[in-house]
C-alpha cells in the first residue's frame, strides 16, 4: 500500500513540475517591449495621436455620409496630398488628429455640415529599419505596413548561410537612450520568444556565427528573453 502510495505523490510531483515549466516557458512569450519615443515621426503608426505624417505616406481618408469623398491619398515629396473639392492640402509633419482636424474644418467652409473626416495610415512608407549583418541582402528598407522582426528579416531574403540565430539584436531609441535586445530566431519561428513589432528608425544586426565582435559581448550579457537594456 505504501508503495503505491509513493507512486502516486511521485506522479502528481512530476505533474506539478511539468505544468511550472510550462507556465515558465508561456511567461517569456510576453515580453513587453517599449516603443521608440513619441515626440518625433520614429515609429509605425498605429492609431495613436502622436505619429507625425511624411512623404511618400499611403493615406486613407473617408468622409462619413459622402461615399464620393472617400479615397486613398499618397503624400508627396512636398508633405501634400490632393483632395476632391480642397486641392492641395499639407499633410507633412502632421498628427492624425490635426489632419483629420484640418480637413473638416475646410469642408465645412461652403462644402458640408459638421463633416466627420476619419484617416488611416495604410502604408507608412517615410519609416526606415536598417538591416545589417549576417543577412544575404542589407540595407535600408522601407515599413509598409505592420512589420515583425521575421518579416523585417525576410524582407532582406532571409539571413546569411553563417548567421548564428542567436544573435539578432534590436536597436532602438526610447526615452532618449539608445536601447537594445537580443533575440533568438529559432525561439522566434517555433512561437516559443515573441515575435516584436519593428518601427521606424529600429536597427537590425544579425551575428556571424563564431565571431567575436563587440555585439557579441553585449548578447553575453542581455536576458535571455529579450529584455530592452540600455547601451
Amino acid at each position: 500500500m505504501n508503495k503505491i502510495w509513493s507512486w502516486i505523490m511521485l506522479g502528481a510531483l512530476c505533474a506539478l513540475l511539468s505544468a511550472c515549466a510550462s507556465s515558465s516557458k508561456h511567461a517569456n512569450q510576453g515580453v513587453d517591449l517599449p516603443p521608440p519615443d513619441t515626440t518625433t515621426a520614429s515609429g509605425a503608426y498605429e492609431g495613436g495621436s502622436d505619429y507625425r505624417v511624411g512623404a511618400q505616406d499611403l493615406l486613407e481618408i473617408s468622409v462619413f455620409g459622402v461615399q464620393d469623398l472617400n479615397r486613398q491619398a499618397r503624400v508627396n515629396s512636398n508633405g501634400q496630398i490632393t483632395l476632391p473639392l480642397l486641392g492641395a492640402v499639407m499633410a507633412g509633419g502632421r498628427t492624425i488628429p490635426e489632419l483629420e482636424a484640418e480637413l473638416a474644418k475646410r469642408y465645412a467652409e461652403g462644402f458640408l455640415q459638421n463633416p466627420q473626416v476619419t484617416i488611416f495610415v495604410k502604408e507608412y512608407t517615410s519609416q526606415r529599419v536598417t538591416l545589417e549583418g549576417a543577412l544575404k541582402k542589407p540595407g535600408i528598407y522601407p515599413l509598409t505596413g505592420k512589420t515583425t522582426l521575421l518579416q523585417a528579416i525576410a524582407m532582406a531574403e532571409g539571413m546569411a548561410e553563417m548567421a548564428d540565430l542567436q544573435g539578432v539584436i534590436l536597436f532602438r531609441q526610447v526615452d532618449g537612450e539608445r536601447k537594445g535586445a537580443a533575440f533568438d530566431i529559432a525561439a522566434v519561428r517555433r512561437g516559443e520568444m515573441m515575435d516584436p513589432q519593428i518601427y521606424g528608425d529600429d536597427i537590425i544586426v544579425v551575428e556571424h556565427s563564431g565571431s567575436r565582435s563587440a555585439f557579441r559581448e553585449f548578447l553575453r550579457t542581455v536576458p535571455a528573453w529579450a529584455l530592452f537594456l540600455t547601451l
